[in-house]
């Protein structure tokens, strides 16, 4: 690994005894890490560089780990040790095998889990989640203007009203910021999950929403086949009554999807979001990030929010202008490619 000095220092030390057989593994740009030994058992170290939010993506992973410990059943590693001084923390190492051809449903399940574990006592411990905004509508609509898509009567009312009612949805889940295949670990007693450092507060549907729309954050995108989404979503749906006694309240599923629909950061990786327009780019250049381009990302997210929003009373405006602005990119780039169904 990128040669620097084990970051284990007095702190941990006296927290968890002294590091054995380090092993640098991969990890992002962001981070370093290491596999270490801790007293006959293996354990992974977690430092977060320097740079622009590190603090910030520091307290975030640490907050949701202490959030997440709450689980009747581990839905991540445990934190065995911090050091914020360092921004280094210490989880257990966790042995995961190759996830089966329908991991969407073990997925979903731990999913729901993760996001039941979040208290009313955990405001403030983490921001809320941010949602797409006004801007973003004007984007979206100004693409499909210069891609020759009309807006239809009464679609500008209807994204308007979405993004009040995304901001507005119930705060009631631990998000993970990034659930992107990679970050679940498949295990011989379930699902895992990693790297919270854009973990925050949330509705849950937000994240569920992935299966269907794509995976929005992730270089990974895939499809599921409507039986193992019905699946998955069931998992998610008896997962979290069981966490919660209640019953899943999913009315803003298709609100959810809307919102990845228009939020334009959502075509490029995390370090490009913010920094412009992205869907202005689509008419002039495609581009390629993971298993897709942007335009794919687009036409895949377009017929899934076409196909949620046909019978939907408050956004079938939308549902119109997502059918027509599929069918002209499709014509227009006749050469875009479905999104894979089958994760790397």
């Amino acid at each position: 690994m990128r040669g620097s000095q084990l970051p284990f220092g007095e702190v941990l030390r006296a927290q968890l005894g002294a590091p054995r057989r380090p092993r640098g593994l991969e990890s992002s740009p962001r981070s370093r890490v290491w596999r270490i030994g801790l007293d006959g058992r293996t354990a992974v170290l977690k430092q977060l560089v320097e740079g622009p939010g590190a603090e910030e993506r520091y307290g975030r992973e640490v907050a949701a780990l202490r959030i997440a410990a709450r689980a009747a059943s581990p839905v991540v590693p445990a934190l065995l040790g911090t050091d914020p001084g360092e921004r280094v923390l210490v989880l257990e190492h966790v042995a995961a095998r190759r996830p089966a051809a329908d991991w969407i449903v073990d997925y979903a399940a731990a999913l729901a889990r993760l996001h039941a574990t979040a208290e009313s006592g955990d405001t403030g411990s983490l921001p809320r989640r941010q949602g797409p905004t006004e801007a973003d509508v004007t984007s979206f609509l100004a693409l499909a203007e210069t891609l020759g898509a009309p807006a239809p009567p009464g679609v500008r009312d209807e994204l308007d009203a979405l993004v009040h009612r995304l901001a507005h949805a119930p705060v009631n889940a631990l998000l993970h910021g990034d659930p992107c295949p990679g970050n679940d670990l498949h295990t011989t007693d379930g699902v895992r999950f990693i790297d919270f450092e854009q973990a925050a507060l949330g509705n849950g549907l937000t994240e569920l929403a992935y299966l269907r729309i794509g995976f929005p954050t992730c270089w990974c995108v895939t499809t599921a086949a409507g039986p193992l989404l019905d699946r998955a979503t069931t998992a998610y749906r008896t997962a979290w009554r069981t966490a919660t006694g209640g019953d899943l309240d999913d009315t803003g599923l298709t609100d959810a999807c809307a919102g990845w629909l228009i939020l334009g950061d959502a075509l490029v990786q995390r370090a490009h979001r913010g920094t412009t327009g992205h869907l202005a780019r689509i008419p002039d250049q495609d581009w390629k990030w993971g298993t897709t381009t942007a335009r794919g990302r687009l036409v895949h997210r377009l017929r899934v929010v076409a196909d949620l929003t046909a019978a939907h009373p408050e956004l079938h405006a939308l549902s119109t202008l997502a059918t027509d602005l599929r069918h002209r990119m499709l014509t227009r780039w006749p050469g875009l490619k479905p999104v894979p169904s089958k994760r790397p």
